[in-house]
């Protein structure tokens, strides 16, 4: 059992860097009390290679400044088991679909935070340097030297004493690692800089690469620099370049030509060079062959560039650094395999392969050091959509997008970074592949495809998933055995399948038992059928001399549609004919049918981008007031009621609704009626274009003071209040309102001083 001792020691060392007990006297049980000093040469590395050597120079410059332009993000973890599996996709590569998959549990499993504490300390690390080149610091000392060291320094009173109020990149050349013994390798580090200056282990930050050289020594503490594996290949080619400078600083001729018949004096030397210049030198000579009558021997002073072979040595060195940092070679000017798509593919090779492991590291480390101390659940990553060499990528995340049903818009904006759109609430829906119709929406004409007599052979249930079927039949059992009835359809792997109930909405709400909870919740947002309509759509055109009960009469409906309507009638009477409450008749679907033709010509606004004709808008109509016949119930806001038996509970009193009149509505709603037919009169309907026919019929009912049905000022409330973002004038017409449409259109049916009547009238009656 733990004592008291060591339950305080683990509470006080739970966010400090020291490694377990066990571990330490397994590996540094002889390291005693004392500095630890680096076999590596930093100095070497930083001095013969980035201050001496172009290579060197050129790839960590690449790497550094490619990655001091990625952005950082600050986010708050709600999952941690999303954020394992984002992590695991971030660290193994860049293709299409793991970052569509780490795009999604990033969003779902985490919040995006902005003005934090942290985002400021990171724009400003300290006050003389930025985000971009404290950054570049933290790499560059990583690739040359195998370690970064990150300072913080917290205020020295204050609330935030427990927090970094700046952070320095310190020199890896000049650091050294003190030890406390097996029982805290890293006691302390100190900076060998003008002196020596102690910093404790817990303010700094040392990020390493791998070192495997564990000797008891307790060289495995610092990393292992890049340059130690190529370090042949940095010193071949800074000799390569050495050798070529001194070759062009001492050449001189290329040999002696001698005589051998005897001894040439001063005089013949300059006669016989100055004879062989004039005759065989120069690019007439070029190839041609020399004849002499004296025997000549050439003595060579040395080999030409190519002999020594120094061009093909550099290249092979610069190749072999280049592998060490995992850069493409083609990215140095490396003009022999240079083409427009291999630079291309060599950037995003240079972001891939090098600059995000390298990003990833340091995340990792600051998600380790710093961020515990703004928060518990405070996670710091890197935003890598925002790179323009892997948007290829991104590309393919956005087709992989549109082909994900089962993702919201929202879901979608959010994955690519966009942000959700707060503003329409449709963008939170799911949009199956048939025509894209939402799951969710109840408040749509029913467009569910009628039951075909021939099913697929085999009834089963789709493997792995719960009420998913591949028969109509077997979807509305289930439905009925869950309290409701109906099918929807979904695509799974490119077959359609069935599930229970006409909604997804529907399901779901069954499956939590608050069926009842969800038809009451239904009604209250409903889709507004009751726009005005055309005159020849409207139903008082179907009233007796008297205005008083409805003949009905049904509409012309020829062909196919007719068909259509009257089997609809005979299929539902032969199941509810009995009931009269529930009857249909034909003169009842063709008026609902002849009413969404109307709604779908006057309101075109209101149908949705699926909806493909008036018809199967219309049928959608017919189909919902089917429904309710049936079930006592509409899926939204109640339409057509009238239409309905006078035994069905849902029926209104169309008689008493047009016995009773109202003319008491505001004058201010008369006079705005007039305004508008007086800018009519004065400017003609060229200009003041704004108003449908029954708009303008409406203002001449207010102008002229008649009396409206109760029907008719609900439908004067509807329309304000879908139109009253119309009751103030544009800017752009206020000194010709009378070419504002929508201010125009809003008037007619008596404008801001008809609102709260119209409410009134409709809401207490």
């Amino acid at each position: 059992m733990a004592s008291i001792f060591d339950n305080f020691k683990r509470l006080v060392t739970k966010n400090s860097q020291a490694t377990n007990q066990l571990f330490n006297r397994a590996i540094y049980n002889f390291l005693g009390d004392t500095i630890i000093t680096s076999a590596e040469n930093d100095d070497s590395y930083i001095n013969k290679g980035y201050r001496f050597n172009s290579t060197v120079y050129s790839i960590v410059n690449l790497i550094t400044k490619a990655a001091s332009t990625v952005p950082f993000q600050v986010y708050e973890v709600q999952s941690q088991n999303s954020l394992k599996k984002y992590k695991a996709l971030t660290s193994n590569g860049f293709d299409a679909n793991a970052t569509h998959k780490a795009q999604v549990i990033l969003k779902n499993s985490m919040i995006e935070l902005e003005g934090t504490e942290i985002h400021e300390l990171l724009n400003r690390p300290n006050p003389a340097q930025s985000y971009a080149s404290f950054l570049t610091e933290v790499i560059a000392f990583g690739k040359l030297t195998g370690n970064r060291y990150i300072y913080g320094i917290t205020p020295e009173r204050g609330a935030n004493q427990s927090k970094y109020g700046e952070l320095y990149v310190l020199p890896s050349q000049a650091m050294e690692i003190h030890s406390g013994g097996f029982m805290k390798p890293v006691d302390h580090y100190t900076l060998e800089y003008n002196g020596t200056f102690k910093i404790d282990a817990d303010d700094v930050c040392h990020i390493k690469d791998f070192n495997p050289y564990f000797d008891g020594s307790g060289q495995n503490l610092y990393g292992m620099s890049p340059l130690r594996a190529g370090l042949r290949s940095m010193d071949a080619n800074n000799e390569a370049l050495t050798t070529g400078v001194k070759y062009l600083q001492n050449q001189t001729a290329r040999g002696v030509l001698m005589s051998e018949e005897g001894d040439l004096n001063e005089v013949q030397a300059k006669q016989l060079k100055e004879k062989f210049r004039q005759q065989y030198q120069g690019s007439n000579n070029a190839g041609d062959v020399i004849i002499t009558p004296k025997k000549l021997s050439w003595v060579n002073f040395g080999l030409n560039a190519a002999d020594l072979s120094l061009i093909e040595q550099y290249n092979g060195t610069i190749k072999d650094l280049c592998n060490v940092y995992n850069v493409p070679a083609v990215l140095l000017n490396n003009v022999e395999s240079a083409t427009y798509n291999n630079i291309k593919e060599a950037r995003k090779m240079l972001y891939t392969n090098a600059v995000i492991p390298e990003l990833m590291k340091i995340r990792d480390e600051l998600n380790r050091w710093l961020a515990p101390k703004f928060g518990e659940k405070v996670f710091i990553d890197f935003d890598y959509t925002t790179i323009p060499e892997l948007q290829e990528e991104t590309d393919k995340v956005v087709a992989q997008m549109s082909q994900a049903w089962w993702l919201t818009p929202n879901e979608k904006r959010a994955a690519m970074s966009y942000g959700k759109d707060e503003e329409n609430e449709r963008m939170d829906e799911y949009y199956i592949p048939a025509n894209l119709l939402p799951l969710g929406d109840s408040d749509m004409p029913d467009m569910t495809p009628q039951q075909i007599d021939i099913e697929p052979a085999e009834k089963r249930q789709v493997p792995g998933m719960n009420d998913i079927f591949t028969t109509i039949s077997e979807a509305q059992q289930r439905a009925n055995e869950m309290g409701g009835e109906g099918y929807h359809e979904h695509t799974y792997d490119g077959y359609t399948v069935y599930m229970p109930f006409e909604t997804h909405e529907e399901y779901e709400a069954a499956k939590d038992n608050r069926l009842d909870e969800f038809y009451g919740e239904m009604d209250a947002d409903s889709f507004d059928y009751n726009f005005e309509l055309d005159s020849r759509y409207d139903d008082d055109e179907n009233t007796d001399s008297d205005g008083g009960e409805i003949i009905q009469k049904a509409p012309q409906i020829r062909g196919a549609m007719e068909t259509a309507l009257r089997n609809k009638v005979k299929d539902h009477n032969e199941e509810y004919g009995d009931n009269p409450a529930k009857r249909a008749t034909y003169s009842m679907l063709a008026r609902s049918f002849v009413r969404g033709i109307g709604a779908y010509r006057t309101n075109p606004s209101s149908v949705r981008p699926n909806v493909q004709s008036e018809d199967q808008w219309a049928l959608g109509r017919v189909n919902g007031l089917l429904y309710a016949l049936r079930t006592g119930k509409f899926k939204r806001r109640a339409y057509d009621t009238d239409l309905l038996p006078e035994e069905h509970p849902l029926s209104s009193d169309k008689k008493s609704q047009k016995a009773e009149t109202y003319s008491d509505y505001p004058q201010g709603a008369t006079n705005n009626a007039k305004r508008m037919l007086e800018w009519r009169e004065k400017y003609g309907r060229d200009v003041v274009k704004g108003g449908t026919r029954v708009g303008w019929e409406r203002a001449n009912q207010l102008a002229s003071r008649e009396a409206l049905s109760l029907d008719t000022v609900r439908r004067v409330n509807s329309f304000l209040a879908r139109h009253k973002d119309n009751a103030k004038i544009d800017p752009q017409y206020k000194d010709e309102p009378w070419k504002d449409r929508g201010y125009v259109a809003y008037n007619l049916w008596g404008g801001a001083a008809m609102v709260s009547w119209a409410k009134r009238i409709s809401e207490n009656d």
